[in-house]
């Protein structure tokens, strides 16, 4: 389809428009779906607002949403990704909108607007909130890709993305009426900036010169010569820090600084300085300040037509004020603003954003779970098959009441008429994997096929080890599937798999590379569940039709955190260890007991016992961890441990090579394994009664005490010794640790404090996450956490147990969101978590 090719003017102006808006239109119709069949789209918006512009009776206004409009077809082309065509295109309909309501006679003449990629037209996601910021007036695409880089791509993004703290800049002090001591702020214009050089040029140092209308000052920088770029002579700068004598003492006072900004020309300065200042995070070529006029810009455009997501009766409900106050208001706090409310994020402004936040997820999850029940399930499971009895015969222990629970919990499930989507939570220990095997064996008596995956080849192979008998004993095939083996081995499994030859598969990713299928898989078991993408396990269910999901998991996850990572699952929990086990005696040394704690673990030794050394390791890219541990076992074999045989275990050893050393390590052949904590998960070794963990400091409580669930799993009492640097001389501490005066405890010590305390693992996840928070509580490479930009679970906890009521509420009353009052909530749902939810079925 070509666009008209006439440029001229129709006799009005609104019909001239429905001639430029037809081809954009019709390309944006079906969610963009015709955007391919519109040719040449580029040049002829380009000609026709060529023409446009010309004409002397259009005013600035239009003038400028023109402009706007042209900008985004500059380089329209087919070549574009069809997320890029879409935004586009749905930002030129807004535009489009806006301009059919006005007309060249009733805009004001001096009406001024800025990069008019407007509001709200009606179209079911064509409001303000989705518009790209890179056409916003001051952008553009080269400052649109720093933006990216802080998560800003919309309008929607910069207005949601709040200050990280705020300085109250209200009151600055008059430079002359500065005084020794006084740590202050000051508002002033540079009057001189030079640079100069030592004699052996090894310093550089910039001399500014700043006042006001009361006096001078002085301010040095050493070994920053680019700032006499920034610091140039005539503008406004904002400096704080410490007032201290000058070169020429009192007359003109030098300021020791810790901040400064340069807040613009004097008109523009009233939103940097003389008043409570947001602070945003900043990247390499964007600044908090450019942020301020980005937002503030945003903020005078748009506020206004800003749609209010929630409904009337749960906002009056919740005590929550309007969106465009709370935006405004986290942004630009009002002259009366408490500071210790701002910086804690407890303002009315923050509370309302926070549990926008919370309940649109919260809503994502109860809808996830709807629409996960409502879905035809083509599985028939019976409990009664022969080889489940047989199971529980061939088990030479007996279960514990918790496990009991479980797996009628999990049987339940199976045999009901909704697909089972079920969380197994267990501290280490605690008997997981033989809950997962009574459901293996139940799906398998029954025709099915089932799955396993683990995170690891270690747990891949500890899992393949300690069921094959069992499974094979019961007429199960089992294969290990791994993605270090050779391809003729992954050929052959793939066709058992295919025709069903193999009913248990067990391993790692390689379970949903291309190539692998199942000729009828059943269930899928997904241990370490918060170790993998949400993709990836979606990858594996999608492997079967429709298969249930159990999720096993020996990290406690708090109950925040439940609500969050796994809202969508029903949870079981096992709360009871088998008999016979004993808690873990956890001891904490400093560098200066490392000679006691050596003859601890060689007591151990002598006694037939083996031990763990742990090292840490974040990444397995970290050549400096992975060295420190090779020459680790290389001292203790050459040193302390030299009557003792000493085995090395890490992540980028071959398959071969791992399975050989924990092959030995069981047998017994090895007495003291080094390890980097790719033994964090799955290792069970009985005989292993002690630990000692390197640079304890390094991890978090919730890897520790994974680590520390490698022993304690015989009859014996087993010991975990926390090596950590800086405690300096003090006794090694069972129980609390003696620190005497006032020294202040930092992160790390809490962590380990809380370890030495306590073997419960909930316990100590809850203490995990309220010291480190829920960003590091998982860590990056953990991907089941949501992001958030307001809100912290830590923080917000009854707010989330709040919005999550409210949002099951809602969604029993009308369960697809189908009420006028509920579009908008709808749409901010889906445009928010439906990519990362697999929402589509409602959208």
């Amino acid at each position: 389809m070509e666009p008209p090719a006439e440029s001229s003017l129709p006799a009005t102006f609104h019909e001239w428009l429905d001639r430029l808006a037809r081809p954009i239109e019709f390309a944006t119709k079906d969610d963009c779906a015709h955007a391919g069949a519109v040719k040449n789209l580029s040049s002829f918006v380009s000609t026709q607002v060529q023409s446009a512009l010309a004409q002397e009776w259009i005013p600035p206004a239009i003038e400028s949403r023109l402009r706007s409009l042209r900008e985004l077809f500059i380089d329209f082309q087919q070549a574009l990704p069809i997320g890029e065509q879409q935004r586009r295109l749905q930002a030129a309909c807004v535009i489009l909108g806006r301009l059919r309501d006005t007309t060249p006679e009733s805009v004001p003449p001096d009406e001024e607007q800025i990069g008019d990629a407007a509001s709200a037209t009606g179209s079911t996601r064509g409001d303000v909130w989705n518009l790209p910021v890179q056409f916003v007036k001051g952008v553009g695409p080269k400052r649109m890709a720093l933006l990216q880089r802080l998560g800003v791509a919309t309008i929607e993004d910069a207005l949601w993305t709040i200050p990280w703290r705020y300085e109250d800049r209200s009151v600055m002090t008059p430079i002359g009426n500065l005084v020794p001591g006084m740590v202050t702020a000051i508002c002033g214009t540079i009057a001189k900036c030079d640079a100069k050089r030592t004699r052996n040029r090894r310093l550089s140092v910039l001399e500014v010169g700043v006042e006001d209308e009361t006096g001078k000052m002085q301010v040095v920088f050493f070994n920053q010569a680019y700032l006499e770029d920034v610091l140039a002579v005539g503008k406004v700068v904002m400096m704080s820090g410490r007032v201290i004598a000058g070169k020429q003492g009192w007359m003109v006072p030098r300021m020791d600084v810790a901040q400064y900004e340069v807040v613009g020309e004097a008109a523009e300065s009233a939103l940097h300085v003389g008043r409570i200042v947001p602070i945003y995070h900043e990247t390499k070529g964007w600044t908090s300040r450019q942020s301020r006029v980005l937002v503030k810009g945003l903020l005078d455009e748009y506020a206004r037509e800003l749609r209010d997501n929630l409904p009337v009766t749960l906002r009056a409900r919740q005590r929550l004020v309007p969106i465009q106050e709370a935006i405004q208001d986290a942004h630009f706090p009002k002259a009366e603003a408490d500071a210790r409310l701002l910086e804690q994020g407890k303002t009315p402004a923050h509370r309302r954003l926070a549990f926008e936040e919370l309940f649109l997820l919260q809503m994502a999850l109860a809808t996830r779970q709807r629409s996960v029940q409502e879905q035809p399930k083509g599985l028939k499971f019976n409990p009664r098959a022969p080889i489940v009895d047989k199971l529980s015969r061939l088990l030479p222990f007996r279960l514990t009441a918790a496990q009991d629970q479980v797996i009628r919990e999990i049987y339940r499930d199976m045999i009901s008429s909704k697909p089972m989507n079920r969380l197994v939570q267990g501290d280490v220990g605690s008997g997981k994997t033989v809950v997962g095997l009574h459901a293996i064996v139940m799906a398998c008596g029954s025709g099915y096929q089932a799955a396993l995956m683990a995170p690891t080849e270690i747990l891949a192979e500890q899992h393949y080890r300690n069921l094959k008998s069992t499974l094979e004993t019961l007429g199960l095939s089992v294969a290990l599937l791994r993605g270090s083996d050779k391809a003729a081995v992954k050929k052959t499994q793939a066709a058992q798999l295919a025709s069903g030859e193999v009913q248990v598969a067990i391993g790692t990713h390689a379970l949903i590379q291309k190539g692998v299928t199942f000729k009828n898989l059943g269930l899928a078991v997904v241990d370490e569940q918060h170790k993998f993408g949400v993709m990836q396990r979606k990858n594996l269910i999608d492997k079967g039709y429709k298969p249930d999901v159990l999720v096993l998991t020996a990290t406690p996850i708090p109950r925040t955190l439940a609500m969050t990572v796994y809202g969508d699952l029903d949870v079981s929990v096992i709360n009871m260890l088998p008999p016979g086990r004993r808690p873990v005696r956890t001891f904490l040394f400093g560098d200066a007991q490392r000679r006691r704690a050596y003859q601890i673990l060689k007591d151990e030794l002598r006694n037939k016992r083996q031990a763990y050394v742990v090292y840490p390791l974040v990444e397995e890219s970290e050549k400096t961890d992975l060295q420190a541990a090779i020459q680790g076992a290389e001292q203790l074999q050459s040193g302390e441990f030299a009557d003792f045989k000493v085995g090395l275990l890490h992540g980028r050893m071959k398959s071969a090579e791992k399975e050989a050393v924990m092959a030995d390590f069981k047998a017994g052949k090895i007495h003291l394994l080094v390890a980097t904590t790719v033994i964090e998960v799955g290792v069970d070794v009985p005989n292993s009664t002690i630990m000692m963990i390197e640079h304890a400091e390094r991890f978090g409580l919730a890897q520790l005490h994974q680590l520390r669930g490698r022993v304690g799993r015989g009859a014996e009492q087993s010991y975990c010794l926390l090596m950590a640097a800086g405690l300096g001389r003090n006794r090694p501490t069972l129980g609390r640790h003696p620190l005497g005066g006032e020294e202040p405890q930092s992160n790390a010590r809490e962590r380990l404090d809380a370890l030495v305390q306590s073997n419960d693992g909930f316990v100590i996840a809850e203490e995990d996450l309220r010291i480190r928070g829920p960003g590091e509580f998982f860590g990056f490479r953990q991907w089941g956490m949501p992001e958030f930009r307001v809100a912290n679970i830590v923080r917000d906890g009854d707010l989330l147990q709040q919005a999550r009521v409210e949002a099951f509420s809602l969604l029993k009353q009308d369960p697809q969101l189908s009420a006028p009052g509920h579009q908008g909530l709808k749409e901010a749902m889906l445009r928010k978590w439906e990519q990362k939810l697999e929402l589509g079925s409602i959208s």
